[in-house]
């Protein structure tokens, strides 16, 4: 069985500090249950880059792992929704994030 290698997806753009903090706990949560773990949000921010220039960096991380993992309020995200449409494609698994109450 192949390891389960987990992407992070989920909204950035417009949200304080790019949503990173939510990226970031939960690819600790990951990686403490055990799995590899590609977050976007460790790439880090350049000066002058545009939204498509991330989306290419994200979609090579993308493109090595098997599952995407989406987090809360992904649906409001066009990266997101880009990247989900690709991971239908390529076959992964798909996990969403439990909004708070739910199990």
């Amino acid at each position: 069985m192949k390891q389960r290698i987990i992407y992070i997806s989920g909204p950035m753009t417009g949200l304080p500090q790019n949503n990173f903090p939510a990226f970031h706990a939960a690819a600790q949560d990951w990686r403490t249950a055990g799995y590899a773990v590609c977050n976007p949000a460790e790439v880090g921010e350049e000066t002058g880059l545009s939204w498509t220039d991330y989306m290419r960096k994200d979609l090579k991380l993308l493109a090595e792992c098997n599952t995407i993992f989406l987090l809360q309020g992904w649906e409001k995200s066009q990266g997101a929704h880009l990247e989900l449409q690709i991971a239908h494609r390529l076959g992964f698994d798909v996990l969403l994030q439990a909004k708070p109450g739910e199990l």
